[in-house]
């Protein structure tokens, strides 16, 4: 459902930057692009989350339906996959990337949702009115609900924002939602990490002062105002 609101976020809106790109085409890529983010969300979870587990049970690797993706992963995996079908039909990889990431943050708000659903990654231990009861493994004191907190902030807030700024006009530099997109996440991530519970396999890392998530969160922070910059010095076409 996510890859299906980005694709209809993506046409609505290279029509009202004035583009002309079709139908099959915008779908293409985002079948593309979710093979690239799945596969690349589970080879980041193996090598980054799995601590040592993978490579004892390497068959494990395909059991997908027991958990265990990376968005870091699977934002590199969806870039490439996404890049790979922009060749084949030549269009502009950049262009693609920057309506893509307009429309990203929807389907990354069902997945936090689906998160919560789920009663996984739940977030630490409070006494604020909305902490919630997940039960099994998570006990029964209230957590905070760090799945909603992420639904909202790199969901809802990043859409709206990345909303407001496709109606710019001129248009943007190419690189620049991409840009934002990355950097936005990245904060949000590194932020929300402080009230979530870290995987149990590998609990804090350098000296217990940061998470796996917070460390990978960082170089999209760096990554994502580098792009920026450098959009600044492009002109798109």
């Amino acid at each position: 459902v996510g890859a299906l609101l980005t694709a209809v976020v993506m046409y609505r809106t290279q029509r009202r930057w004035g583009f002309n790109i079709t139908i099959d085409d915008l779908t293409s890529v985002v079948v593309g692009a979710v093979f690239g983010l799945i596969i690349g969300a589970r080879l980041f979870y193996v090598v980054f989350y799995g601590d040592g587990y993978y490579w004892a049970h390497p068959l494990e690797i395909f059991a997908t339906n027991e958990g265990g993706m990376s968005f870091h992963g699977g934002l590199v995996g969806g870039i490439i996959g996404g890049i790979i079908v922009c060749r084949m039909y030549k269009l502009d990889a950049w262009t693609i990337a920057d309506l893509a990431v307009i429309g990203a943050p929807l389907a990354l708000c069902l997945g936090r949702c689906a998160n919560f659903v789920n009663g996984e990654l739940w977030g630490k231990p409070t006494d604020l009115p909305w902490g919630v009861v997940f039960g099994g493994t998570a006990g029964e004191m209230p957590r905070h609900p760090s799945q909603l907190y992420e639904a909202f902030l790199e969901g809802i807030v990043l859409f709206c924002i990345l909303q407001v700024l496709s109606r710019k006009k001129p248009l943007l530099p190419q690189g620049t939602f991409m840009g934002v997109f990355v950097m936005g996440y990245g904060i949000v991530r590194f932020l929300v990490e402080f009230v979530r519970v870290p995987d149990a396999q590998l609990g804090y890392l350098l000296g217990g002062v940061i998470t796996m998530g917070q460390l990978l969160s960082l170089p999209l922070v760096i990554a994502g105002l580098a792009l920026i910059i450098f959009a600044r010095h492009r002109n798109r076409p």
